[in-house]
């Protein structure tokens, strides 16, 4: 009885001990794999087309990024100019840092704007956002962790960035930001991208 214990204890761990060098080998395939993906491409046209997606990735993936903050960006050559508005200079800071060590960026410009910390402001983006977001057609637009349409306040003032599917989804949210008590003028920058 104890010998068949043992030897099923036995079997089971070589059973484990092979799937886990199976597991193992799987993910230094990936990671090589993955590795080639990210190398950057020699010809230029593809180059630009490559680093740009490389910037919108790591600008995407800063953890404090929220919906109250607008990154953007430029891509010349091997130059990057990060561009936008933000509440904690933590992000203006990762920002730089994440796009520094892209393969191929020799040079970053940061003209990232940090807001002025007002507590009339943070009052203002909450309301903004209960507005815009509580509205029907343009909940799913809060979907995600990073939601599509940016609340930018500053003084009062409210820009929307980001982008949107129709031209009544930006009209909408037009109207829902210039409903919110307080605000003095609203900009809507949201951009119409119909989705292929």
């Amino acid at each position: 009885m104890i010998k068949k214990m043992i030897r099923s204890l036995a079997g089971n761990f070589l059973s484990f001990l092979f799937s886990l060098i199976a597991v193992l080998s799987m993910g230094s395939a990936l990671s090589a794999a993955t590795r080639l993906k990210s190398q950057a491409p020699a010809d230029p046209a593809q180059h630009q087309a490559w680093l740009t997606e490389q910037v919108r990735h790591k600008l995407a993936m800063i953890p404090w990024y929220s919906v109250f903050d607008n990154l953007a960006y430029q891509v010349d050559g091997d130059t990057v100019t990060l561009l936008g508005q933000v509440r904690r200079p933590v992000i203006k800071n990762e920002a730089e840092s994440s796009v520094k060590h892209i393969e191929g960026v020799t040079k970053v410009v940061n003209q990232i704007e940090v807001l002025p910390p007002s507590p009339f402001d943070d009052q203002v983006r909450r309301q903004e956002f209960r507005s815009i977001y509580s509205f029907g057609p343009l909940q799913p637009y809060g979907l995600g962790v990073n939601p599509a349409i940016h609340i930018i306040v500053k003084g009062g003032n409210v820009t929307l960035e980001g982008v949107v599917r129709t031209q009544s989804d930006k009209d909408a949210a037009n109207i829902r930001a210039r409903s919110v008590p307080g605000v003095f003028e609203v900009t809507n920058n949201l951009r119409v991208v119909k989705s292929s």
